[in-house]
């Protein structure tokens, strides 16, 4: 049996038309088809009786096999079984259907004209519901109607069933429209994509989101973009010297935590996970304390209360309902202040991604939710996480989602300060899903040439977020060559002034693992403790260590 029968017989079985009439239904066809065959050297005139017959049989033959799905066919192969298979079962009778016609013959005006005109309006009836196609010898549909039945009881049932299989036949033929494929891709689409400047440096404008900005105010933007990826990029290029256990790069992404960050109020608080270093900027947390984290010489550095800015979260998700706790908090106080929590597509399967959602609507929480959607989460792509668009998931908790131009910074302005004054007029909660691109491996300890092409990356540097905004700021006048250069002296100075930090830091106590695991200490800790020393001790003294950093 074929993978299409078995699957036309399925169909067949769930639309009611299957199981045993449908077994017995094919017996009968096949017998058909042998008295067919051996037919062939039948009489004329009966021959052209029982053609007329054999055709309306073989429209509800086909037709009830179009119904059946015995070989997967539509309804529109009905037609095609008044001359095929059919027509070969009204020939196989010739003697019994010219017997039955005359009987009937008297009132209709004798057996050729009542079965031919029988016939006629079978045949005329059943393509109607379908065109006729071309007649194949592989895939001719087996005559159903059992042996005996009458040529006017073939038709009519035929017909009727043919334009039943045509109905039950068509939804297999549907095929996903452009939107709903982008919709499981997690492609995004323009019209649901918002942007306010386009990557050629292109102002445009939203119906829903908008800003209105100073030259100052976007030229701050700008320099806030490129002082950060400056810092970023010195911190990778640290990590590969060694002065640095890990770093995990925001590059591409800038135009999302920029713009994101300076919608924020001082009074709003923010919980990041890992790579919110232009967030961070943004909330004034020195720089050279994300360092610390990360080179294991402190565990965040920076007093969250002073800036309104959380620890760095490793913890996948997790954040996300620290924030949604905190924000219930916020709103039982009464406070005039949102929260945002930002995470990333992976993180979005997590499942305390999933509770926070459900806890902030249910409570009217005022909480941002913030979706950096860079493609990959390590090595595995958007579309895995999520079979529609992440923003669209906030449906079913019951709060408004939004898409945006991740790498767009005035639109990521946009759309979060809007956010947040909605929380904060007790609108509840709001996800916001940043569509841009990790530039960068995931962290400095990730290959993406392994499960990514350069054309793909290639395809999002044309739509670098630092540059677009400078094209504009050129093509409208709101920014000259000095003011560009002195953004370039102050990067300069920046990274100067990040190498420096670093190097006076001091560095991590390696046996520092081993405190605080027990209370009172334990048996296998110290031995482990003691063999690990045991293994430093076989490298160089520390002294020659910090000689040749």
């Amino acid at each position: 049996m074929t993978v299409e029968s078995t699957a036309a017989r399925s169909t067949a079985r769930r639309s009611g038309t299957g199981g045993k009439r449908a077994t017995q239904a094919a017996k009968a066809a096949g017998a058909g088809k042998e008295a067919a065959a051996s037919s062939t050297g039948g009489q004329s005139g009966a021959r052209s009786t029982a053609n007329g017959a054999g055709t309306a049989n073989g429209a509800g033959a086909g037709s009830d096999n179009g119904a059946t799905g015995a070989r997967g066919e539509s309804g529109a192969r009905s037609a095609r079984g008044a001359s095929g298979a059919g027509a070969a079962n009204g020939a196989a009778k010739p003697r019994k259907a010219a017997a039955k016609a005359p009987a009937k013959a008297p009132a209709k005006g004798g057996p050729a004209k009542s079965a031919a005109k029988t016939a006629s309006k079978a045949t005329a009836k059943a393509p109607a519901k379908g065109p006729t196609k071309a007649t194949d010898p592989a895939t001719k549909p087996q005559a159903k109607a059992p042996a005996k039945a009458s040529a006017k009881t073939s038709a009519k049932a035929g017909a009727s069933a043919g334009a039943r299989g045509a109905k039950r036949a068509r939804p297999a033929q549907r095929t996903k429209s452009a939107a709903t494929t982008a919709a499981i891709t997690g492609a995004p689409a323009d019209t649901e994509l918002v942007q306010l400047l386009t990557p050629e440096g292109e102002r445009v404008t939203h119906p829903d989101y908008d800003v209105d900005l100073s030259a100052e105010e976007l030229r701050g933007l700008y320099r806030d973009m490129v002082l950060t990826r400056r810092f970023d990029s010195e911190a990778t290029s640290l990590q590969r010297q060694g002065e640095l256990g890990l770093w995990a790069s925001l590059l591409g992404q800038e135009a999302a935590q920029i713009g994101s960050g300076r919608a924020l109020r001082a009074d709003d608080y923010v919980f990041p996970t890992y790579r919110e270093h232009g967030v961070a900027w943004c909330r004034d947390v020195d720089p050279t304390m994300l360092l610390g984290m990360f080179r294991g010489v402190n565990h965040g550095g920076w007093d969250p209360n002073s800036n309104n800015f959380h620890l760095y979260t490793i913890v996948i998700g997790s954040q996300v309902l620290h924030a949604t706790g905190y924000a219930m908090g916020v709103a039982k106080d009464g406070a005039d202040s949102a929260v945002i929590a930002y995470f990333g597509d992976g993180a979005s399967s997590q499942g305390d991604v999933a509770e926070a959602f459900t806890f902030s609507a249910v409570y009217n929480a005022p909480v941002v939710f913030f979706c950096q959607n860079n493609q990959w989460a390590i090595s595995e792509p958007a579309e895995r996480q999520s079979r529609v668009p992440i923003y669209q998931r906030a449906q079913g908790f019951g709060f408004p989602g939004v898409r945006v131009d991740g790498n767009d910074v005035l639109a990521c302005l946009a759309v979060t300060k809007a956010a947040v004054e909605r929380a904060r007029a007790g609108e509840g909660p709001m996800l916001i899903e940043a569509f841009t691109y990790r530039m960068g491996a995931h962290t400095t300890s990730d290959d993406p040439t392994r499960y990514r092409s350069d054309q793909e990356r290639a395809s999002w540097e044309a739509k670098d977020p630092i540059q677009r905004l400078r094209t504009y700021l050129e093509k409208e006048g709101l920014a000259d060559a000095a003011y560009f250069t002195s953004i370039e002296e102050e990067s300069e100075a920046m990274g100067k002034h990040v190498r420096e930090a670093i190097r006076t830091m001091p560095d991590p106590d390696t046996m520092a693992i081993f405190e605080n695991v027990y209370a009172d200490g334990h048996a296998l800790v110290d031995e482990e403790r003691a063999q690990f020393a045991s293994y430093l001790a076989t490298f160089a003294d520390s002294d020659s260590h910090e000689e040749g950093r």
